[in-house]
């Protein structure tokens, strides 16, 4: 209804002192990652591999002849960093405008930390795909990271028909998720203590293999935003942050739905070989801040190590302020033999 002259004439309006985010959908994968980034060192990141053993051992008897052969079992994974931005610019009379009294909301801090989190939001699709967008200039993602060669046959700089040992597991579904389906692809990235420690797929999938449990099974626990081996956490444990996500367990790891993640695919990943490496930007700050004036998402903390803005600066031609927010480094793993990755998976 349209309220009278009587009323608007002698009542305010009321904005709450908050904005609710209806746009941004769960970015499960990137937040445990960059809130626990490395630090990137040199101008590329090297990673020594044994990509096979030494074939010279040999049982002997008496004056039996040793090999005096040297062989090669290890080389290097190389990465060169990559590079992230989003542009937060302001008109000075919307700031001149929002200095008053009546302000509800401070334009400048709401503004960065909404563009901040729409940054983080991009990365995050960004580390499911394969790092050849742009022109080669995104940021890695499990596009690149888990695949068996047929996607992307070079990765770190190594071929990955020439050295197997960096194929993933890549199996498909035949269309339907079943619990021998994933304990092979479990037993496959899996060799003693070396196992996945997170599950990652859409809500679709993820209820797909909530119905496969017994209802006893069905227990769902809240998991950690900081990634790790032990992500599961008993009754009345709180969590770092007060937050995390829910997630269905599987032989001893949690199942995590994430709207991000690819459709039809369930991925088993060891975050032990997983790690987003950050590279700040010279002349910038660092951003670690906790956002309470954008509600209504998962994105409350942009925290890690390489986000880092360049403060507003004054336009040469026009009434305006702009900064740049941005992210260094690059998302690697340097054992992708532990990660794989169920496709096509549509039923059960």
């Amino acid at each position: 209804m349209a309220w009278t002259d009587r009323v608007t004439t002698t009542t305010n309006q009321k904005i709450m002192p908050w904005v609710v985010d209806t746009i941004l959908n769960s970015n499960v994968l990137a937040q445990r990652l960059i809130r626990k980034a490395k630090k990137w060192n040199g101008e590329t990141q090297k990673f020594p591999i044994k990509y096979q053993a030494n074939s010279t051992g040999q049982s002997f008897a008496g004056f039996d002849t040793f090999s005096t052969s040297a062989v090669q079992t290890r080389v290097n994974l190389a990465f060169t960093p990559r590079f992230y931005q989003i542009t937060c610019s302001l008109p000075l009379d919307e700031l001149a405008a929002n200095a008053t009294e009546e302000k509800v909301l401070d334009l400048m801090a709401t503004e960065l930390k909404s563009s901040a989190q729409d940054m983080a939001s991009d990365i995050g699709t960004l580390l499911y795909l394969n790092g050849t967008g742009n022109g080669d200039k995104d940021f890695n993602g499990l596009g690149s990271i888990v695949d068996d060669g047929t996607g992307v046959a070079v990765y770190g700089g190594l071929n990955r028909n020439t050295y197997t040992t960096l194929q993933s597991t890549i199996t498909a579904s035949g269309g339907t998720l079943t619990l021998a389906r994933m304990s092979t692809l479990y037993n496959a990235v899996t060799s003693g203590s070396q196992k996945p420690t997170i599950g990652i797929c859409t809500e679709a999938v993820f209820n797909l293999y909530e119905s496969l449990l017994q209802p006893q099974e069905r227990i769902a626990k809240d998991v950690s935003l900081l990634k790790g081996r032990n992500v599961g956490l008993n009754a009345g444990e709180g969590l770092i942050g007060g937050t995390g996500f829910t997630g269905l367990f599987f032989k001893g790891f949690p199942i995590l739905a994430d709207e991000k993640c690819d459709v039809n695919a369930l991925y088993f990943l060891n975050e032990d070989y997983l790690d987003f490496y950050a590279l700040p930007v010279p002349m910038t700050e660092p951003i670690k801040y906790k956002s309470v004036d954008v509600k209504g998402n998962d994105y409350s903390e942009v925290l890690g190590l390489g986000f880092s803005w360049t403060g507003f600066i004054k336009a040469l031609n026009a009434a305006s302020v702009v900064s740049h927010i941005f992210l260094g480094g690059d998302f690697i793993t340097d054992n992708p033999k532990r990660h794989g990755k169920l496709t096509g998976i549509t039923t059960v």
